[in-house]
């Protein structure tokens, strides 16, 4: 009965990511919690990540930097695995509102400047980028878009940076989905719903990529840093009981 309204929810997901650089797992993971509980976290959204992504790189193909995905790759890879294995063994969930800290200081920072950083992205910056990202991505489900600043600063918009990242973030789904099913942690169910996630994905991205392509590039970069402020905000009110908030 669940399905339904996961796969409505996922539609408006993941349509609003592929305008705003990612995000769709910070409007799912609490769905998927309050549906399945906490263990499913992490192998629902990597499941449907995974085949969301996937259909995004066969649409934005054209548009993949793949200078870049030769750092990203080798670090990524390994960060999934070791991500995956501790979610398995460790309850993490403080680095969630580690990462929504930084997205709002972030975008505080950015707000308060007018301009973005002067620190100049390098190709080999992907290296240990896609090491932390997908490490945590793997131990909590989500990194949210923590690696936008990045992109941005190394100078992928629109359909760059959408085709890239989704590049990325499934070479990290496959290393995940890999580990967890070793450990027991992706259960027949828990696909089910990810493939739901994942099939919902189809009709976004493709009302997405349209959209996208009549943006103009400003207002792409205010649009992510504006669901960066918001995904901040929304990792820290959902741990908020670490941090002693009622």
């Amino acid at each position: 009965m669940f399905l339904m309204p996961l796969i409505l929810t996922s539609f408006v997901a993941w349509f609003i990511s592929t305008l705003a650089g990612g995000g769709s797992p910070i409007v799912l993971i609490p769905l998927v919690n309050f549906m399945l509980g906490p263990l499913a976290v992490a192998p629902v959204i990597t499941t449907g990540m995974l085949v969301g992504n996937s259909q995004r790189i066969g649409l934005f193909w054209g548009d993949i930097n793949w200078t870049v995905n030769r750092w990203y790759f080798p670090g990524a890879i390994a960060g999934a695995v070791l991500g995956a294995y501790t979610f398995t063994h460790l309850d993490l969930e403080w680095l969630q509102l580690l990462i929504g800290v930084f997205l709002v200081i972030s975008i505080v920072g950015f707000w308060l400047k007018k301009k973005e950083s002067a620190l100049q992205v390098r190709d080999w910056h992907f290296l240990p980028g896609g090491f932390f990202y997908a490490f945590i991505s793997g131990a909590i489900g989500s990194s949210g878009p923590l690696l936008n600043p990045l992109y941005l600063k190394y100078g992928l918009v629109k359909e760059e940076m959408i085709a890239t990242k989704a590049s990325h973030v499934v070479v990290i789904h496959v290393a995940k989905m890999l580990t967890y099913f070793a450990f027991g942690a992706l259960t027949p169910q828990y696909l089910l719903y990810g493939l739901a996630i994942g099939l919902a994905a189809l009709p976004a991205n493709l009302l997405g990529r349209y959209i996208l392509r009549k943006m103009n590039e400003n207002t792409f970069r205010q649009i992510v840093f504006a669901s960066m402020a918001i995904a901040g905000v929304l990792m820290v009110w959902e741990q908020r009981s670490l941090i002693g908030w009622q």
